[in-house]
């Protein structure tokens, strides 16, 4: 079972320690390897996503990775700033579907910003679309206007587009991983208003006729927003496309109490994937030691889980994250007022005492 190791940037390299720490202690005999990717690959080499860290994401059994990021590459060419490696890695090992577990344990219940009867419970399955959507469609760029309401002003445009396998494969995932749940999928578009998700909404109709044992409920994007906020446990499994689900799955975050709470795992139709927390390089905080590791420490559980067949192994690593938040440990982002403010690495250290 061999592992690419990508910590990235900013507090990347920080939490992926702290997993790699917490993978070390299962005695699982795993292979891991490191490589640089994002802001650090572009200093030694020029490229966000050079050929040599590709070549092992490609030969690995699984990715973890940290995040990528850092203001101080805001000015470089697009295709060269950090962000567009794990882009690159999503197209390149058709990373199509994303999935985000946002579960408020039962610990954390205080630390939501929702009230605790809103949350306490919380269960939902973001599945996002990864590969398709606004994000890589074509054509894209700038230009000169031909129309609209100022001809001949400087422009910029990106083009959203799906295509029906694209759609269809993303629906199935979410069909079946509702099978295993509560059984309802909420699919959500913006069908009013966008031809592209009209034609989403259709095609995951049409799959849902393969499912009639799972509930099928259809929701605009703007109310699916506010229902979040209003009665989230009323979802089980939500589906949708590459934007909405960046945007949906950080708004769930805040329901679990931190985004830093929040594991996730990119998976292509060999089960190969790549995992890693659903927050970013967050520079500000980089090397203080104050980041969150646990969504990182997730994630890694879902990796053995789903890329590397270690359901036992999984269960051990979720199960030592509810014993460290029973103890009272939290990083600041999930402190409160009687519990014990811990560091990163400090964090890690109790993840790892607990697998006993």
């Amino acid at each position: 079972m061999k592992i690419a190791v990508l910590p990235g940037d900013g507090i990347g390299t920080e939490i992926v320690a702290e997993a790699v720490k917490v993978l070390d202690a299962l005695d699982l005999n795993l292979e891991m390897e490191s490589a640089l990717v994002g802001g650090a690959a572009f200093d030694a080499h020029g490229h966000p996503l050079p050929e040599s860290t590709l070549k092992l994401a490609k030969e690995a059994d699984a990715i973890l990775f940290g995040a990528v990021g850092d203001w101080k590459y805001d000015k470089l060419d697009r295709p060269l700033r950090p962000e567009q490696a794990i882009l690159g890695l999503r197209k390149s090992l058709g990373l199509f579907a994303n999935f985000r577990p946002a579960i408020c344990y039962e610990q954390l219940v205080g630390a939501s910003s929702l009230k605790p009867e809103l949350v306490a419970g919380l269960d939902i399955l973001i599945i996002r679309e990864l590969t398709g959507d606004i994000y890589f469609g074509q054509p894209r760029g700038k230009r000169t206007a031909v129309d609209g309401h100022f001809p001949g002003a400087e422009e910029a445009f990106d083009t959203m587009r799906y295509s029906k396998p694209e759609i269809e494969r993303i629906a199935r995932v979410a069909f079946d991983a509702a099978r295993k749940r509560n059984k309802k999928v909420t699919s959500v578009d913006k069908a009013n208003v966008l031809e592209t998700f009209q034609f989403w909404k259709d095609v995951v109709t049409e799959v849902h006729k393969d499912y009639p044992d799972v509930e099928l409920q259809h929701m605009y994007v703007d109310n699916a927003a506010m229902q979040l906020v209003k009665a989230p446990k009323s979802f089980d499994v939500i589906v949708t496309g590459n934007m909405f689900g960046d945007i949906l799955s950080d708004e769930a975050s805040m329901l679990t109490g931190s985004i830093g709470m929040l594991p996730s795992a990119s998976l292509n139709d060999r089960k190969q994937g790549l995992y890693e927390p659903s927050h970013g390089s967050a520079p500000d905080i980089a090397g203080k030691g104050i980041a969150n590791p646990l969504a990182t420490i997730l994630s890694a559980a879902m990796m053995l889980r789903f890329s590397l067949g270690q359901e036992a192994a999984a269960d051990r690593i979720e199960d030592a994250v509810k014993k460290v938040l029973a103890q009272g440990l939290r990083t600041p982002d999930i402190y409160s007022e009687g519990t014990t403010k811990v560091s990163t690495r400090e964090m890690g250290d109790a993840v790892v005492k607990a697998l006993g």
